[in-house]
């Protein structure tokens, strides 16, 4: 048996495996992420492990599995954070998290100093606050206490497998996602480094996903109460592994979308694509030798999750499936529009300023055409998404559906209509990115190899577009993409803004 982690941004899921990668159950342990004013986006790792112990002996529990017939364990993670460890491998202050956007200054500074072209034909991304590096530089600059005492850097899952065996590295699909990592050389980029005033001895050797870190430490096994002989495989990050729980091992799998709370398109490929208008970005693959394009925008689900909190009379207990089937069928929303950038945006616009807004609203508008505006305004970023890889020679034909929001049929039938293709939904579905990471542990372990992925999802449903409703979605689309350029001069003069 395998157990793998999927570290979220809510929760961790687990979910344990037969060798093959086989899901046999599955459970989530949530945690709290903070959200502050200024960009702020914090959680603290403490609770990740927390997370990682009680899930396991949640799955060995339910299961009734015997703890001795576990030969693996591996781990999934959220992307682009920045957990700063002391010399004694604790964390120094709360992990800075893939949504946070402060560090603009220091984004700034690496643009004067690389230009924005060069860093991103070298790193496969543009420069920007979401990314690890300039995290790390915004500690420095601005928590002098707190610096004096960082010692090594490594990203949320990489944290968990050092707990879990002692051993301090990361692997190059979460390097890739750090903006210090040359995807060129395959190593740490000696050029970013030295214009982020960064000393190479911060950052952690860079292994294969596939690589057997070690195995559990005698307190790690105690605490998830399994066997010091299981095998830690070093995983991934969250978009590479989802891409092989959906089936996508190669070019020719197709694309897919993961409706998770950033939402994301990406596919496989063997060499990192570039958009000249710089849109999208590239991550190195859990399967060695090869790529994924990627366009991620930051509040895709978050964005349905909000509504549904703000519009059900208990915001604990959103009534996300109601409100998504009200706004259902052939509901007009009449020239409402919805901006979905609750959190700034990375795909496609790359703008830590911008602001969630709806633009268009009347009298007559409903919760009904609210919630649908938000789905259709999710649908018109990504769409914006698809037409830059298009633009750059991607051919995206079909589209398969991961993540908790592929669970709804009104979603899929919007974003069918809007992007003119169809989508199909798998059996796998919120558990995408944790079976992407029992594949990679099964063939770190040499159970089986990455081709087996293929087999362990099916297409469960398909949505395809009506020509009618895509049509007028693409005029729409167009008024949607207008109203963000009318609002951008508005969302770079707000205070927050000014202060960055």
């Amino acid at each position: 048996m395998i157990i793998a982690h999927d570290l979220g941004t809510t929760g961790d899921k687990a979910s344990l495996h037969h060798d093959d990668g086989r899901l046999v159950t599955s459970v989530t342990v949530p945690y709290p992420a903070h959200f502050a004013a200024g960009g702020i986006a914090e959680q603290d790792p403490a609770d990740w492990w927390g997370a990682v112990v009680s899930a396991t002996r949640d799955l060995l529990s339910r299961s009734g599995v015997a703890p001795e017939t576990v030969v693996g364990l591996v781990v999934s993670g959220q992307m682009m954070g920045t957990v700063l460890l002391d010399a004694h491998g604790e964390p120094v202050r709360p992990a800075i998290i893939w949504a946070d956007t402060r560090s603009g200054s220091q984004t700034r500074m690496l643009e004067q100093a690389i230009g924005a072209d060069e860093a991103y034909r070298v790193l496969g991304h543009r420069l920007n606050p979401t990314y690890s590096v300039e995290k790390i530089m915004w500690v420095r600059d601005n928590e002098p206490d707190v610096w004096s005492r960082v010692r090594h850097f490594c990203v949320a899952k990489d944290y968990i497998v050092y707990r879990l065996t002692g051993r301090l590295a990361t692997e190059r699909s979460d390097a890739s996602g750090t903006n210090a990592y040359d995807q060129v050389a395959g190593t740490w980029s000696a050029r970013v480094l030295e214009a982020a005033g960064l000393d190479a001895s911060l950052f952690p050797e860079i292994l294969e996903s596939t690589t057997v870190a070690g195995t559990l430490t005698t307190e790690s096994a105690d605490a998830l109460g399994l066997p010091r002989s299981v095998r830690v495989v070093m995983g991934g990050g969250d978009g590479p592994l989802a891409a092989v729980g959906s089936g996508v091992v190669a070019p020719e799998d197709g694309a897919y979308v993961c409706l998770g709370t950033s939402s994301w398109i990406s596919f496989a490929s063997l060499a990192p694509l570039h958009d000249p208008l710089l849109r999208t970005m590239t991550f190195d693959n859990v399967v060695p030798g090869s790529f994924v394009p990627t366009a991620t925008m930051q509040a895709g689900g978050a964005s349905v999750q909000w509504i549904a909190e703000a519009l059900s009379p208990d915001p604990a207990r959103p009534e996300t499936g109601r409100l998504t089937s009200e706004a259902g069928g052939d509901l007009d929303t009449e020239d409402l529009y919805f901006l979905p950038y609750l959190l700034g945006e990375r795909s496609p616009l790359w703008d830590p300023h911008a602001r969630g807004a709806f633009v268009g609203i009347g009298r007559h508008h409903t919760r009904a055409h609210l919630t649908r505006a938000v789905l259709e305004g999710v649908a018109f970023n990504l769409l914006t998404c698809i037409e830059a890889f298009r633009e750059s020679g991607a051919v995206i034909d079909r589209i398969d559906a991961v993540g908790g929001g592929a669970q709804s049929d009104v979603w899929l039938g919007i974003l069918a209509d809007v992007w003119g293709v169809p989508i199909r939904r798998r059996t796998i579905v919120e558990e995408a990115n944790s079976l992407g990471a029992a594949v990679t542990g099964a063939v770190g372990l040499g159970l089986a190899d990455f081709s087996a992925a293929r087999a362990l999802s099916e297409v469960t449903a398909e949505f395809s577009p009506d020509a009618g409703r895509h049509a007028v979605y693409a005029q729409r689309h167009a008024r949607f993409v207008d109203a963000y350029t009318a609002l951008e001069p508005w969302f770079a003069g707000s205070p927050s803004a000014r202060e960055a």
